[in-house]
């Protein structure tokens, strides 16, 4: 699996993959071969990172595909827009997390049984086989199969029984394409807490069954859960009314501007700029994902993503680039210093979602947000899907060839 972190490898990704992505797909999707999976796209760490959008992976499919043929996997490009747009309607969750992570952590360091199980999980030595393949690998690879991801959420809760909140932020701190959202609450959905009392209890068949292509053979989980009750919470996560970014007006990107490009935001590419910006800013902020390291791979792709993106929109742009980063950060450089040494008073910025880049770019955005000098830029198609990211998938499922017949997507029919 070759990750280079840049716009033009997840475009030749993309490409390499798109032939494969109809029935070939749909049938093979659910089996984790291995590091060097061939079944799914693998284009997670792409996506997150705003190296290419979802919508040119759609119309890229739909070169080679009808839309029946490749609905599995469009679907699941509509997942992850699902998961955004839920958790900007239920915001609440993610400090939920955050604040149930750092008390799990508190509890790790005072507890010496709890601190060695957890331990003996991230580093793969809990004896489950399977598990200790996975974890192992994602620590090495920055990138777990999509079921497998499911498998081992269900094994840390049910069989080993530690906090899902650890979970999920072992799985941030070392995933490529580690979202908050999507993250967040896929351990939630597999603890019961994301629809509720509905969980997913990882079987030994289910994983002898789909793991039958890994290069050593299939993999056993002996010894699992099998009467699992779900997590409870005692706070409800009420919707809220979205407070989406209008379209801004295009004469707003007339007057000189920096455009920043952020860990969730790392190129140009997928953006819809009207006029030129004087000035791009990288902003990588890998280290805000957790209170513990980042892992090395989710870590070096994110910075180095947002690092190439910089430097390749100011090429592309013919102006001058300004890494601002946590080491910058750490000299006590702020962003109006960025901005001041460049004579420059605007920005603009791909939309930061809920999670750990938005915390840890919005104070710095925010006063000129407040003074109408930053525009914040959301893709079409998440305009159109989130809102309807209410509940369950099914609304989003429904409402898909609609919405990208509104966006005009090439090949939606």
């Amino acid at each position: 699996m070759d990750t280079t972190p840049t716009r033009s490898a997840g475009l030749a990704a993309l490409d390499e993959f798109a032939p494969r992505a109809g029935e070939r797909y749909a049938h093979g999707r659910n089996a984790d071969d291995g590091p060097d999976r061939r079944n799914v796209s693998c284009l997670s760490p792409y996506l997150h990172a705003g190296l290419i959008g979802e919508r040119e992976v759609i119309e890229r499919v739909y070169e080679d595909h009808s839309p029946q043929a490749a609905d599995k996997f469009v679907s699941e490009v509509f997942w992850r827009l699902y998961f955004k747009g839920y958790l900007e309607q239920r915001p609440s969750i993610w400090p939920a997390f955050c604040e149930g992570r750092d008390a799990a952590i508190g509890r790790v360091d005072g507890n010496s049984g709890l601190g060695t199980a957890y331990a003996e999980a991230c580093e793969g030595r809990t004896g489950i086989a399977a598990f200790d393949v996975w974890a192992r690998e994602l620590v090495e690879t920055g990138y777990l199969h999509n079921h497998a991801r499911m498998w081992f959420a269900s094994i840390w809760i049910f069989t080993l029984k530690l906090p899902w909140e650890l979970g999920a932020d072992f799985f941030l701190r070392h995933l490529m394409d580690g979202d908050p959202a999507s993250n967040t609450l896929s351990w939630r959905w597999v603890g019961g807490l994301h629809t509720k009392g509905k969980t997913y209890m990882a079987r030994p068949d289910n994983i002898e069954r789909y793991t039958q292509g890994r290069p050593g053979g299939p993999l056993s989980a002996e010894g699992l859960a099998q009467d699992i009750e779900p997590l409870d919470e005692n706070v409800e996560h009420g919707r809220q009314p979205q407070d989406l970014p209008p379209r801004p007006d295009m004469d707003a990107f007339a007057s000189p501007y920096a455009l920043i490009l952020h860990d969730e935001g790392a190129s140009h590419g997928p953006l819809t700029l009207p006029h030129p910006p004087a000035l791009v800013i990288g902003a990588a902020r890998p280290e805000a994902r957790s209170p513990l390291p980042t892992g090395e791979k989710a870590r070096d792709f994110a910075q180095d993503a947002v690092t190439s993106g910089a430097r390749e929109a100011a090429t592309h742009f013919d102006c001058d680039v300004a890494i601002w980063n946590e080491a910058t950060r750490g000299a006590g450089q702020t962003l109006t210093e960025v901005l001041d040494a460049a004579g420059i008073e605007r920005v603009a910025l791909p939309f930061l979602p809920t999670g750990w880049v938005r915390d840890a770019l919005w104070p710095d955005i925010e006063p000129l947000a407040a003074d109408g000098r930053a525009l914040s830029l959301l893709p079409d198609l998440s305009r159109a899907v989130w809102p309807d990211a209410k509940a369950g998938f099914f609304k989003v499922k429904k409402r898909m060839d609609s919405a990208m017949r509104e966006c005009g997507i090439a090949g939606a029919g």
